[in-house]
């Protein structure tokens, strides 16, 4: 039996499920998020809790037991708290600022770069002071939250020498040592 996959998702105060035959519904507070789920797991409501099953142990309904049960609880937590990434942009001359549903960003390059914010989603930017700025990306939906944080870091990421350019706020940089200097001689002196 799948450790996670056996655990019943609590259901909160103010969440209401529907649950259809390879459909789940979850409305909230913050929102309402709807997902396919597969034919060989299903997912009953009882009480105040979420239960998922599967159909046999063969070896996909057991991979699948597990990850259905943590995407229906990743949605129950969107609804009722949502999810936040933090971004940090550091770098000289590099700055960004979010206009409505645009986000503005100098990178470095030759061009701004402007990227459209996806629906569902919130961005707001801020000057930390000196080189460094803050993104940060809250959300109901977990996956989109994630893939936009990913797909902004994608446009610069951190590289090791200056730790210039975009990295999660919880992300470690090894920096690495630059060219060492060196001496008179050289080779063949």
């Amino acid at each position: 039996m799948s450790r996670i996959g056996k655990m019943p998702v609590p259901l909160p105060k103010g969440v209401t499920v529907q649950v259809e035959p390879g459909r789940i519904a979850v409305s909230g507070p913050k929102g309402k998020l709807e997902r396919s789920l597969p034919d060989r797991i299903a997912v009953e409501q009882v009480d105040d809790t979420l239960v998922c099953t599967r159909s046999s142990d063969g070896r996909l309904d057991r991979s699948l037991h597990g990850l259905t049960r943590a995407l229906v609880a990743n949605m129950v937590t969107g609804v009722t708290e949502g999810f936040t990434k933090q971004l940090i942009l550091h770098g000289v001359g590099y700055r960004a600022t979010a206009e409505g549903r645009r986000l503005n960003l100098l990178l470095g390059f030759s061009h701004p770069v402007d990227v459209a914010v996806p629906e569902g989603l919130e961005v707001t930017a801020q000057a930390e002071g000196g080189n460094v700025h803050r993104l940060t990306i809250q959300g109901i939906d977990k996956e989109l939250v994630g893939q936009f944080a990913a797909d902004l870091r994608k446009l610069r990421p951190v590289e090791p020498y200056n730790a210039k350019g975009f990295r999660y706020s919880t992300e470690v940089v090894r920096r690495k040592a630059g060219k060492a200097a060196v001496g008179g001689g050289g080779p063949g002196r």
